[in-house]
């Protein structure tokens, strides 16, 4: 086994733009010599915190441990490479796996090749040791295995995460272009949310983010819901230590106050999302969701605004949208006085509709748009 884990290195990937606040959320849950990179952080960390951030983090997407790293001049170095590794201290032959990749400016032609390669080298090993091979299961396997390959190094790591960790678990329903959960939760941390003032959402969707100021707020591990996790598969996992690590999380959860959250939203299948949403998890069922338009709200004053109005995938008229980012930053201006608003704009085109002057903007990937969270204080 490689370096990297008798060091107890790791990389955690994340949204473009997060990787800063990710690596302060990182040392919180125990993590040391947090680097920053691109679209994620390296760091290192002991068992009880690979398994804390694992079940704790609300912006990381995926902590990877490295196994091997390799000079790759062409796809038969990553063929070469996986054959070294035992696979057999990962998985058994009657379990499923799955490879994904990712390739940048490297001579292997793309990611997809790259990834049958791994897979390959897998099945083959198998098939050679023990007469025959273990499935490929592309959404639930055992063990997720990862390849990356950046210009002539790769990189073969195991998705300790088991899978995107921006599934919680909760949404049973959704709308169209629903917002990633793992940037509904860096919204929630970027305001600066504490629960001293209630928090307000006018245009709530299926409620992402409403569920993810619960969960800050409750104190509820994001990985809550989840029934597994990949370090379960890793040689050294201790069924034991992860017991202690998930009941020390457990018992930091408190209730949600009456009455601390507003939510509505004018399209009653985004109330119905929303409350369906809420139900999954136990404090949130307190939330109470309305069907109103922002535009009939009396007001929201002194409190903290979040909201992630739609941006032309889900409205399809431009007048329409441009009216509507007028008539909100009016509704701001006019009837939520002593508030601060965090919006994400999915559009950019759009910050110039709501007429008002922002107090900062922060770049912000929601998957593949290149979006910004704006801040407004109205005094």
């Amino acid at each position: 086994m490689s370096d990297d884990r008798k060091t107890h290195r790791y990389f955690a990937q994340i949204a473009d733009g997060l990787e800063t606040t990710g690596a302060v959320e990182l040392a919180e849950l125990g993590a040391t010599d947090t680097r920053p990179a691109r679209r994620g952080i390296h760091f290192q960390a002991d068992r009880a915190s690979l398994y804390r951030i694992n079940y704790c983090t609300r912006l990381c997407t995926r902590v990877l441990a490295p196994i091997q790293s390799f000079a790759c001049p062409d796809a038969a170095a990553i063929y070469r490479a996986a054959r070294g590794i035992d696979w057999s201290l990962f998985f058994r032959v009657d379990q499923t796996f799955a490879v994904f990749a990712s390739t940048a400016g490297s001579t292997v032609p793309h990611s997809q090749f790259a990834g049958l390669k791994l897979k390959d080298a897998v099945v083959d090993q198998f098939r050679d040791r023990f007469g025959r091979r273990p499935d490929v299961d592309p959404k639930t396997p055992d063990l997720w295995i990862n390849l990356h390959v950046e210009k002539d190094r790769g990189t073969v790591s195991i998705d300790t995460s088991g899978g995107s960790l921006h599934r919680r678990g909760y949404r049973t329903r959704s709308v169209d272009a629903p917002m990633q959960e793992t940037v509904a939760a860096a919204m929630v941390r970027l305001s600066g949310w504490d629960g001293r003032v209630p928090l307000a959402d006018p245009m709530c969707g299926s409620g992402t983010l409403v569920v993810e100021a619960t969960l800050a707020y409750c104190r509820i591990p994001a990985g809550y819901l989840r029934p597994r996790f990949g370090f379960q598969q890793l040689p050294d996992y201790d069924p034991q230590l992860w017991k202690i690590v998930k009941e020390q999380a457990d018992s930091r959860i408190r209730p949600l106050p009456e009455r601390l959250f507003y939510a509505s939203d004018i399209d009653p299948r985004a109330v119905s999302a929303t409350r369906a949403n809420c139900k999954m998890i136990p404090q949130a069922r307190r939330v109470n969701v309305l069907r109103v338009d922002f535009r009939q709200i009396e007001s929201l004053e002194n409190r903290i605004i979040l909201c992630n109005p739609p941006y032309g995938i889900r409205m399809n008229a431009q007048d329409g949208l441009d009216e509507t980012y007028r008539q909100l930053g009016d509704f701001f201006k006019q009837r939520c006085k002593g508030s601060t608003a965090y919006v994400y704009f999915g559009n950019r085109e759009m910050i110039k509709r709501i007429g008002l002057k922002p107090s900062w903007k922060k770049p912000l990937r929601n998957g593949g748009l290149d979006g910004r969270l704006v801040k407004y204080e109205m005094y």
